[in-house]
């Protein structure tokens, strides 16, 4: 038998003197390294087995410690590759969660959508590491094309995690939006907005009715829930007619 396998009922107890447990102390120190900017995003931390021999620590204490902060989304586990920094997650200040179809009609316009696309996908290595699931995993992935009094407005490109919402892609989305079905899903702990304008590609540019040369303003935006990413989603508006506003008020 392992010897260290014995240390387990030892190590829920303090053993630093100063009330942290051997996981609290492998916690500690993961979020130290990465605080202090030694371990950065998507920098591979040691192994499982040397964080063991480092803190003569059982790998059942390291694998939990480890486990629950990339629940947390601190760290990524890719299976057969490692444990890596996972990029930082940042809310937005000054964008709401909004449902495009109520922003519509609260300008007194109609909205309608076209459902361009609804699938079944295995993600690549970059999309796993967005969506903190493994290389290979299914995920949902629809398309849809938003329109204000039949204006082509806003292209939603997203993934979901079917852990998150199982029946995501039985929904009939010409009735109801993905926003409105997602919240009514399970409410959302962290929100991640990030703004870019970029080249409209050819597909893009058919979709949006947009003229050549017309750039794209591209919203986007990771959510997470129960501990979990929930939600990918790239959100594409026709710069020369949509805009961005928010209002944050400051305490005194």
């Amino acid at each position: 038998m392992n010897p260290k396998a014995k240390r387990l009922p030892q190590e829920s107890e303090s053993s630093d003197g100063i009330g942290l447990s051997l996981g609290q102390q492998v916690r500690a120190h993961v979020l130290e390294k990465i605080d202090s900017g030694e371990w950065r995003e998507g920098d591979r931390i040691p192994s499982e087995s040397q964080l063991a021999d480092q803190f003569d620590a059982s790998r059942m204490t390291i694998h939990i410690a480890l486990r629950d902060l990339a629940v947390e989304g601190v760290l990524v586990r890719r299976q057969g590759a490692g444990t890596f920094v996972a990029a930082r997650r940042r809310q937005s200040t000054f964008l709401e969660l909004r449902n495009i179809h109520s922003e519509i009609e609260e300008r007194g316009n109609r909205h309608t959508t076209d459902v361009i696309s609804l699938e079944r996908v295995h993600c690549d290595m970059g999309l796993a590491t967005e969506m903190n699931v493994a290389p290979g995993s299914e995920l949902y992935h629809s398309v849809l094309l938003h329109r204000e009094n039949g204006r082509p407005l806003q292209i939603e490109d997203r993934f979901v995690n079917p852990r998150f919402s199982p029946d995501f892609l039985e929904q009939d989305y010409t009735q109801i939006t993905p926003y409105q079905h997602l919240m009514a899903t399970g409410p959302l702990e962290e929100v991640e907005h990030i703004i870019q304008a970029v080249p409209a590609d050819e597909r893009s540019r058919e979709l949006l009715a947009m003229a050549p040369g017309d750039p794209v303003l591209l919203l986007r935006r990771r959510t997470w829930s129960r501990g979990m990413v929930a939600t990918s989603a790239r959100l594409y508006h026709p710069g020369s007619r949509f805009s961005m506003a928010g209002r944050m008020v400051v305490a005194r």
